[in-house]
């Protein structure tokens, strides 16, 4: 399949550059139903669900995985992408031509310059396109918290912040409470679920008065998924594995509430993409525990969801295809028509819509 047929036009202005405030005042899509498409708020979700449905968050959490660093003289910005052990990481690096192996990046921030800073990393292999490996001078336990002194949140790249200076200080706290779930809870992503990034308090309150199930799922969100196609045909690209876990617990709830004909929502291609990779030919979810590089494109005959809640998604990116196996490819992109005409906000920080499950086993 050409990757070319997913690509269309979006104007700049229409990237969000910070989220809606509050969260579930973004607008959302309602593409639920069939040949209609309907403007609405997010705070109207819960308005579309029924008693016995379910919804299904993935509660990983972002670590503040971007880095700044120096070697000599040469300033490199890291993001770290997938752990190998406890203080070897691979990441991707911009300038990382400039890096041979061996090289150590000294990291700073705006109070503590690369001189005298006490956390560093050394390039340990050069990967290519899967990026750099390096390891951490600290000991496996301090990691964490080095990470929390030093680094800022992975924000996708068409996201822009200025290096760590006094004036970029606000952008590393406020993002660090933007670019999270309301519902967070296990540390090791990279990249936020940003599907759920529209959910508050209130909405999951009246979610819950209404009757409809929450289940959750983890899948640590890696730097990946930001990565452009770089291919001419979606057969030859390769996707970045990503650590998932769903519980017997949690595979229990969701197919009683497959047999009991609640629908099946997966909050964010996250969720979609864990569900898929241990649900079995006959539609049944088992519990999960590993790595996961699904790839789903147009063709593709989903075996758990009915519905998909999402962002608006980059052109040409492997989650646009998603979107596109999901709904239809011509129905999403005359709902992406829509939305830009309609001035909707595009991606991570923007707003939101939920998709019904056309392809199904």
């Amino acid at each position: 399949m050409l990757v070319e047929a997913f690509d269309y036009d979006l104007p700049r202005e229409l990237i969000a550059a910070q989220p809606a405030c509050p969260r579930d005042a973004s607008r959302l899509l309602d593409l639920s139903v069939d040949d209609r498409m309907t403007d609405r708020r997010f705070a109207d979700l819960p308005d579309l669900f029924n008693a016995g449905d379910i919804l299904v968050f993935n509660d990983t959490k972002v670590i503040p995985a971007r880095l700044y660093g120096a070697r000599g003289k040469a300033l490199v910005e890291l993001t770290l992408y997938h752990p190998l052990d406890g203080t070897r990481w691979m990441a991707f690096i911009k300038n990382s031509k400039r890096l041979k192996t061996g090289d150590v990046i000294r990291f700073y921030t705006d109070k503590i310059c690369a001189e005298n800073s006490d956390f560093s990393a050394q390039v340990i292999e050069k990967q290519g396109d899967d990026g750099v490996m390096v390891t951490f001078s600290c000991p496996p336990a301090q990691l964490a918290a080095k990470l929390e002194q030093y680094g800022f949140m992975p924000l996708p790249p068409y996201i822009k912040r200025n290096r760590p200076s006094a004036d970029s200080m606000w952008y590393k706290f406020n993002d660090r409470e933007n670019y999270q779930t309301v519902y967070a809870k296990h540390e090791g992503a990279v990249a936020a679920p940003t599907a759920g990034l529209h959910f508050t308090p209130e909405v999951l309150q009246k979610l819950r008065a209404k009757g409809v199930r929450e289940a959750y799922l983890t899948l640590h969100v890696g730097a990946g998924t930001f990565l452009p196609v770089k291919t001419a045909d979606t057969k030859d690209h390769k996707m970045h594995a990503e650590y998932g876990v769903i519980t017997p617990q949690t595979a229990d709830l969701i197919n009683r509430t497959k047999t009991e004909s609640g629908r099946i929502v997966a909050v964010g291609t996250t969720s979609l993409r864990l569900l898929e990779s241990a649900a079995d030919s006959a539609g049944v979810l088992h519990p999960f525990a590993g790595e996961t590089d699904i790839f789903i494109t147009p063709g593709y005959k989903f075996k758990i969801i009915d519905n998909l809640i999402t962002n608006f998604h980059l052109p040409k990116s492997t989650l646009f295809m998603l979107v596109c196996a999901v709904a239809g490819t011509e129905r999403m992109k005359q709902a992406y028509a829509h939305a830009i005409a309609a001035g909707y906000r595009f991606y991570s920080y923007g707003d939101s819509s939920i998709l019904r499950c056309v392809n199904k086993i």
